[in-house]
Parts: structure tokens; C-alpha cells; sequence
């Protein structure tokens, strides 16, 4: 696949690594539909790269697929699809306050996983319709894990449940599709610098960045935006989670 001459979902596409995604998909060529809940900010997003804007909960089967629908009519197939849409719930499972509050468990399971399964099978139904390319590639799916997944650290159990659950759904769901020529792979980022981290203020960006090796720094949407987009043109990657960190282990 040529990322230039692909057509692309983003979830999660009206900022952070969603957004970043989606402009540098625009900017190399591919056709793309930002798909968020902000509808305001995901139209301000795809008429400055010229493409389509859905408002969309990726936790809600007939919103997702209307997307999907509104994706395929407008740009006639869907060849790649990427997960950003994503929270960050933090709580102790039992803190000063009590155990964990369920609710927050379940909202963190619902969109990080959930959701990114719920796209993921929806686009994928998409795909299995493409004409095939010599090699029988019929798309690509992006889902987007943490290196949470692996480094969970205090607080973070019910983000670390989630994005562990992203990272076992890549290869079975790369088997299930293999034979539609459809591939499966994941992204673990580290601590990117996104709006949800920019709100904690300068002394612990500074503090958090002096923890990763090297580079010693945050990373850069733009970075995880790079990688999809290589995802998208290296056929031969699949089934394979690949970390983004600086080499950071956190703990």
C-alpha cells in the first residue's frame, strides 16, 4: 500500500496523536475522515486537510458504522484504519477514598478497548470488500495500545487493564483477517506530549521527560504519526505490537 493513495479513518482525529495522524496522512496524500466525539473540532480539523469530518462515539455500533458508511460514500472504499480515540482514568484499586469506583473501570474498558474493537471490526468489514493488490492486501488496521500495556504503574489499573487488552487482540484479529488480506498492528507509545499531558504543567513535563533515556524528552505526535504511516506502506509488518518510548521502562 501507498500511504498517498490511501483512505483512512482516524479515531480520536480532532487532536493529540489522532490529529497528528490524520495531518500527516492528509499531507502525504491519503484521503481521510476524522472521527471523534468533538464534532466542532474534528470539522475544524478535516477542512484544513481536506477531508471529512464524523461525529462519531467509537463505544456505539450504529455510530461507528455510520462513519464507516459516510467514509465509503464519500471517498468510495476505506483501505486503512487507525484507533486513537482513547481516555486516561486514574485511581488506586483501593486509594484513600475507598476501592476503585467501578464506574471509572468500566468507561476506561468501554472506549480503550471496546471501542477500538468495535472500529476495528466494522472497518474491517469494509475492507474485505476492496480489490485486492497483487500480494492480496485489502487494508491495514492501526489500533493503538500504551507501553501501559506492559509498565502499568501505580493508578493506572484500569488504563493498564485496557491497553493490555489492545495489545491481546493484535495477532488473533491479524489471524482472523488474514485470510481477507487485511493486517493487524499496534502502537505502544510512551508519554507523548498531547493536550491531556499539556495540562499538567511545565515542572512535570520537564520532570516526566527527564525519565525517558533516550531522547531525554516527550515524544512528538508528529513521531507516532510517522510510524502509522509506515505501518501503512511496510506489507509485510503484521500481528506485531511496536513500542515508541525512548526506551523508557517505567516504574
Amino acid at each position: 500500500m501507498e500511504l498517498g493513495r490511501s483512505i483512512a479513518v482516524v479515531t480520536g482525529g480532532a487532536s493529540g496523536l489522532g490529529e497528528a495522524t490524520a495531518r500527516h496522512f492528509a499531507r502525504s496524500g491519503a484521503q481521510v475522515a476524522v472521527l471523534d466525539r468533538d464534532i466542532d473540532r474534528a470539522r475544524s480539523v478535516a477542512e484544513e486537510i481536506g477531508g471529512i469530518a464524523c461525529e462519531t462515539d467509537v463505544t456505539d455500533e450504529t455510530s461507528v458504522q455510520n462513519a464507516i458508511d459516510t467514509t465509503v460514500k464519500a471517498f468510495g472504499a476505506i483501505t486503512a484504519a487507525v484507533n486513537c480515540a482513547g481516555i486516561a482514568e486514574a485511581a488506586k484499586t483501593v486509594g484513600r477514598d475507598g476501592p476503585h469506583p467501578l464506574p471509572a473501570f468500566q468507561r476506561a474498558i468501554d472506549i480503550n478497548l471496546v471501542g477500538t474493537f468495535n472500529v476495528a471490526r466494522l472497518a474491517a468489514a469494509a475492507m474485505q470488500h476492496n480489490t485486492p493488490a497483487q500480494d492480496g492486501a485489502r487494508g491495514v488496521i492501526i489500533n493503538t495500545a500504551s507501553i501501559a500495556a506492559f509498565d502499568g504503574q501505580k493508578g493506572q489499573t484500569a488504563y493498564a487493564a485496557s491497553k493490555g487488552g489492545v495489545v491481546g487482540l493484535c495477532l488473533p484479529m491479524a489471524r482472523d483477517l488474514a485470510s481477507s488480506g487485511i493486517r493487524v498492528m499496534t502502537i505502544a507509545p510512551g508519554i507523548f506530549m498531547t493536550p491531556m499531558l499539556a495540562g499538567l504543567g511545565e515542572d512535570i513535563q520537564v520532570q516526566l521527560a527527564a525519565d525517558v533515556p533516550c531522547p531525554p524528552r516527550l515524544g512528538d505526535p508528529d513521531e507516532y504519526a510517522r510510524l502509522a504511516g509506515f505501518i501503512v506502506e511496510a506489507g509485510y509488518l503484521n500481528g506485531e505490537v511496536i513500542r515508541i518510548d525512548g526506551a523508557l521502562r517505567m516504574r
